[in-house]
């Protein structure tokens, strides 16, 4: 059985995925057609319902609990693994408070990081979104003051000269005390109940052979690892794929429900619809 499976070039994401795409591990007969696409072309795709299976930012599945299911494994949950404001020029948090016309390049309107902007700046609106590789340089290029940065961009602001108002994941842990929920693996709804769980289980499988051979698809990671040094790779794997991405577990799970129930609160999400696990 071939399935449609989106995620990113990220080396997060390649590390996961690695071992299930090239069948280092018993896939229980099922094939995959891989799209790689930034997070935020993956939740559009996802809005409408195109794949089988594919990361999103747990914001945009918010979204689409009724087209979609979360699997336990994959996730992306952690602590200090948030997205950050970052300025080509000296602008402190205070600055932003009572300025909120700064003009603020996001991800996407969909990605977790936006959301928490949305919750620590509720009055900054003047937002364009950018694909998140672009931020810094748009940023160098004065075409925005402040960028909102993900991935591994957080290991190479600071040698481009650019510096941090504010870590967007140390203010969700201070405020809550959970791990930040950055992205999850979903498994399209359409999909029969067997085979949602075949995927999850494969899934599973596929992050425990990362973790037991970390090196076995270095070649793979780093092809799509934008100039990456392996050193860089690595630590943003250690950031991102962590004991949630084996399985969410009941904190992975308390930490994704406290960020809905909050989002719901303060009016950012529409009502959840269906049950967001699958299991």
């Amino acid at each position: 059985m071939k399935l449609t499976l989106g995620f990113s070039p990220c080396p997060n994401d390649t590390f996961i995925f690695d071992a299930l795409i090239h069948h280092k591990i018993d896939t229980e007969g099922l094939d995959f057609e891989v799209f790689y696409d930034d997070v935020e072309t993956l939740n559009q795709k996802a809005l409408r319902g195109e794949l089988d299976i594919t990361k999103l930012s747990y914001h945009a599945f918010a979204y689409m609990t009724d087209k979609y299911v979360l699997l336990d494994a994959g996730s992306a949950l952690g602590f200090g693994v948030g997205p950050m404001l970052i300025s080509k020029n000296e602008i402190s948090v205070s600055d932003l408070e009572n300025n909120p016309d700064y003009k603020i390049g996001i991800p996407g309107k969909y990605t977790t990081a936006n959301f928490l902007l949305g919750l620590a700046f509720p009055d900054a609106q003047n937002k364009q979104e950018i694909v998140f590789s672009e931020i810094e340089d748009s940023l160098l290029n004065d075409k925005i003051d402040i960028g909102l940065i993900i991935h591994e961009n957080r290991f190479t602001y600071q040698n481009k000269g650019l510096k941090k108002i504010i870590d967007l994941g140390d203010f969700w842990e201070k405020k809550t005390g959970c791990a930040i929920p950055l992205g999850g693996i979903v498994a399209n709804r359409r999909l029969p109940l067997d085979v949602q769980l075949k995927i999850n289980r494969v899934l599973k499988k596929s992050v425990e052979f990362a973790f037991a051979n970390p090196k076995s698809g270095l070649e793979y990671i780093r092809s799509h690892a934008q100039e990456m040094s392996e050193e860089v790779m690595y630590k943003h794997i250690d950031l991102y794929v962590n004991k949630y991405s084996v399985d969410l577990g009941e904190e992975g799970r308390k930490a994704i429900n406290l960020l809905f129930d909050t989002a719901l609160e303060k009016g950012i999400i529409p009502e959840i619809k269906g049950k967001i696990f699958l299991t």
